[in-house]
């Protein structure tokens, strides 16, 4: 009788390399790691950890998550799809398009201002962003963007719009009121025709009030009184057009190659989405060496071209990247678990990107 054997892949190197990554993470306080990888022909994922404290659950390598303030390159591609139908004018103030919004400051701010975060305007996510007990009050509360935009209305601008970076989702919980202005429609239903449709992004929701994450997904956690806490059901509409999405590092891989694959936008409006401000006017970014209109360009090892968003929200950590050639792309989403995640653990996340970037 003849035995059949099966041939399989060996691991890579490079797969290697950041499976150690994920590992490290792990150890220095994730509680679960999904890392995805392409560079050239070769492409994978690693996961570490665990998807729920106090089991042996392994993190699925397809979960879902929440995507943060990776939901702004999505946001900014409709506004600059809008730029291309003549619908707006990035040079335009906000009190042109939305009167009595900012009674300040609204003839000073531009639409550009706010994509590039040069607004000056105050990050209202500073007036009530406390750990722990604020988070277990508010979790399920929803929360109006005018409401929102009003806290930071009432504060006296940063600094003088265009003359300084300063990162704010104000900003774009303001464009979200734009979109619908000149759209009639919600910024919602705008990214899923414009952007999740075209591109069969089917992994990816925009869950407005719903504080559940689809199936499935690892859990997250936040350290309050001293425990961790099960952070992982919210209400996102605290983040709402600066944060709410929920996605995979499949569907975040898809949509940054249709965007730098000229799927998306038209030439000209790329090219204004990644005219970086320099970097001598960018602070407080990690990894971040320059900021377009809603995406970074990335510091790495080697001086590539690279472009993405990281992101942070209760329980969740991502940081997708892409080199503008599309040759190296990655996606790393993890957990926060029963560790604290300082910053050994931050310069970790930048050492794994450069491993599977530059390795």
């Amino acid at each position: 009788m003849t035995q059949t054997t099966i041939s399989r892949p060996e691991t890579s190197a490079l797969q290697t390399a950041v499976q150690g990554a994920a590992d490290r993470l792990v150890e220095l306080g994730a509680a679960g790691v999904q890392f995805r990888v392409a560079r050239g022909e070769q492409s994978f994922v690693v996961t570490s950890g665990i998807a729920e404290l106090g089991t042996d659950r392994p993190v699925p390598a397809d979960g879902r998550f929440r995507i943060s303030c990776i939901t702004k390159p999505f946001v900014a591609v409709v506004v600059l799809q809008l730029v291309a139908e003549g619908k707006i004018d990035l040079d335009s103030t906000v009190e042109s398009y939305l009167p009595g919004l900012l009674p300040e400051y609204g003839e000073k701010i531009t639409i550009r201002n706010l994509m590039q975060h040069t607004s000056g305007l105050y990050n209202y996510m500073d007036s009530f962003q406390k750990p722990g007990d604020r988070f277990l009050r508010d979790r399920y509360k929803h929360y109006e963007p005018t409401d929102l935009i009003a806290i930071a209305a009432a504060k006296p601008l940063e600094f003088e719009p265009g003359t300084k970076f300063m990162y704010c989702n104000t900003n774009y919980f303001i464009i979200g009121l734009l979109i619908n202005k000149v759209t009639g429609r919600s910024y919602r239903d705008e990214i899923t025709e414009r952007v999740l449709r075209p591109l069969d992004l089917t992994e990816t929701v925009l869950p407005g009030d719903d504080p559940n994450i689809p199936e499935p997904h690892a859990r997250g956690y936040m350290e309050i009184g001293g425990e961790p806490v099960d952070v992982t059901l919210m209400n996102p509409s605290e983040a709402g057009c600066a944060g709410e999405i929920i996605s995979t590092t499949k569907d975040l891989d898809t949509f940054f190659s249709g965007l730098f694959g000229g799927k998306l936008l038209a030439e000209e409006q790329f090219a204004e989405m990644i005219t970086a401000l320099p970097p001598e006017m960018i602070e407080n970014l990690p990894m971040g060496i320059g900021y377009g209109l809603g995406i970074m360009k990335l510091q790495n090892d080697k001086n590539l071209d690279l472009w993405g968003h990281g992101a942070g929200i209760p329980g969740y950590a991502t940081l997708a990247a892409t080199t503008r050639d599309l040759h190296a792309r990655v996606q790393l989403s993890f957990t926060i678990g029963d560790k604290d995640f300082g910053h050994d653990a931050e310069q970790a996340v930048i050492r794994g990107v450069n491993t599977a970037l530059c390795f």
